[in-house]
């Protein structure tokens, strides 16, 4: 097995603080909190900003100054920025716009699905373009799956063209409308996967340990954080989102997987190779 790469979402688009006082808003809040989640052993933070309000934002110097921050602070934990845009509540434009600063890792949600009670919009015309802006930047995308139906759409701009090697998956269970939080969904879904790609799962609510457990001893990577899931326990909410990271360190340990640092996560996901693109084609 790979080394396991631990990511933690940890903010999101739609965790409020009415919910849980924990979840992080402010860019310090969110740079401090990614901190301690690379201290307890996550190799990568997905990053949602919001704004003065609180509301969803894709601003690029947001997402900039959390990476600011914690480069500052010493740390070489992989940013994963959001182009997510909480759901369609920012433009195509908004969501892809900070693509130009060339973050290491950015969400690629490959198709639309129902999100709830509204619809969560990615059409063929805004995935390509976003495509095209990822490879132009050396951007790693992360492939986010919400459905089957978005594996064949991963696989369709694979063979367009527009998604290069190697491949980074993220299946994201149990969203309402999309595809159910289950053993037998996630089998299917790893089964149908192109050759060599790696994979990792998140999951919502109630279901986010367990998917992250199954994940863990299949071979597979996982996701936690308050994005996806506010509760520690039964109604007991989690105090942080290194406190989620910390819970997955230890069953990791006792399941005998070893984790995998930021550097190591560069590499087995295709960061290194997107990165030393220009280098090898100068050759």
């Amino acid at each position: 097995m790979d080394k396991l790469i631990l990511s933690v979402a940890m903010t999101g688009s739609r965790t409020s603080r009415a919910q849980t006082p924990y979840v992080p808003i402010t860019e310090e809040e969110i740079a401090q909190q990614a901190l301690d989640c690379w201290r307890a052993g996550a190799a990568i933070v997905h990053i949602h900003v919001r704004d003065e309000n609180g509301q969803p934002s894709c601003a690029p110097e947001r997402y900039q100054k959390v990476t600011d921050i914690v480069r500052a602070a010493g740390s070489d934990v992989i940013m994963n920025w959001s182009t997510g845009g909480g759901a369609g509540i920012v433009s195509d434009d908004d969501r892809s716009a900070s693509i130009a600063l060339a973050p290491e890792v950015a969400s690629f949600d490959c198709g639309s699905t129902n999100f709830g009670r509204g619809v969560f919009i990615n059409s063929p015309a805004f995935l390509e373009k976003l495509a095209r802006d990822m490879n132009e930047h050396l951007v790693t995308p992360e492939i986010e799956i919400f459905d089957t139906g978005m594996i064949q759409v991963a696989k369709d701009l694979i063979a367009d063209g527009f998604l290069q090697p190697p491949y980074w998956f993220q299946f994201v269970l149990g969203v309402r409308g999309a595809a159910p939080a289950t053993a037998r969904e996630l089998t299917h879904m790893v089964d149908s996967l192109p050759d060599g790609a790696r994979w990792s799962v998140c999951a919502i609510g109630r279901h986010q340990l367990p998917m992250n457990m199954i994940a863990m001893a299949m071979g597979g990577h996982a996701r936690t954080g308050l994005e996806d899931n506010i509760y520690y326990h039964y109604r007991q909410l989690a105090t942080s989102n290194a406190q989620l990271v910390e819970r997955l360190v230890r069953i990791a340990r006792e399941m005998g997987r070893e984790l995998a640092t930021p550097d190591e996560a560069r590499e087995l996901i295709g960061v290194n190779a997107r990165r030393s693109a220009p280098a090898r084609a100068s050759e």
